[in-house]
């Protein structure tokens, strides 16, 4: 089996997802402070995946505040520990092709490129495909960080970048 890690970075924390790339099952996910999801990416199995990506920050020409600075600092350190534990770069891919990808729109938002994979993976299960305890989904436990690493983990297992297939 081969793995995917999607990282959707944040300024102080992130979203990530594990997927298996013949399936495109999530194996995992979470949403990490970032300090411990850098710590899990040198140290753990999570940092050991076969591939990895990481959303990178896009310039629309409107003014940004730290946050997003932050956020690209983060980007930086992810990339900076995968490849330092596996000898391999992530892909850092913008969120605009990964919206075209799922949605075929540029304009469309979060919960579009959500209903998107819910239409793809879990088309008639209940709940969003989430389940229940008793009876796990396909997105059982996601959150809004989630899907969005996991918009991007599909994206790349579907259109393999250099350092993703």
């Amino acid at each position: 089996m081969s793995t995917l890690l999607a990282i959707d970075p944040g300024n102080t924390a992130s979203g990530w997802v594990l997927i298996d790339v013949a399936t495109r099952r999530p194996l995992d996910h979470g949403k990490t402070p970032n300090d411990e999801l850098l710590t899990a990416l040198e140290l753990t199995s999570l940092g050991a995946a076969d591939f990895a990506v990481i959303e990178m920050v896009a310039s629309y020409g409107m003014p940004v505040g730290a946050d997003v600075f932050e956020t690209c600092v983060w980007i930086g350190r992810f990339a900076q520990a995968r490849t330092a534990r596996t000898g391999d770069e992530p892909a850092l891919i913008k969120r605009h092709p990964v919206k075209v990808h799922h949605c075929h729109s540029a304009r469309a938002n979060d919960a579009n490129v959500r209903q998107a994979l819910v239409d793809r993976f879990a088309p008639s299960a209940p709940n969003h495909g989430k389940g229940t305890k008793a009876a796990p989904g396909w997105f059982y436990g996601f959150a809004a960080d989630a899907w969005q690493a996991y918009a991007l983990a599909v994206y790349a297992a579907d259109e393999p970048h250099e350092g993703t297939a």
